[in-house]
């Protein structure tokens, strides 16, 4: 096993799992943003003000992105594996 090998492993993994979880990680800052915005001009402080409306957007993104994520995850994962079978010792 070279180290080009494990480097281009390392390099798709780090891709892979950056464009997963772009998606969730964009929406759940626009919408921190958007109720900081909001927070700031109507000086409202309440906590439950800023984790439900992120939580749910999350989760909206999550249930609409879920079988991209997933499709993504398991072609790495057989790339992954068909590299591990054709390494030779």
């Amino acid at each position: 096993m070279s180290e080009n090998l494990i480097i281009g492993i390392l390099k798709d993994a780090i891709s892979t799992g950056l464009s997963v979880v772009a998606p969730i990680l964009v929406v759940g800052l626009i919408i921190g943003l958007l109720i900081s915005i909001f927070q700031a001009t109507t000086q409202i402080q309440e906590q439950t003000l800023t984790f439900v409306p992120k939580l749910i957007a999350v989760a909206i993104v999550g249930l609409l992105t879920g079988s991209w994520m997933l499709h993504k995850l398991v072609d790495f994962t057989t790339r992954v594996f068909n590299i591990m079978s054709n390494i030779t010792r």
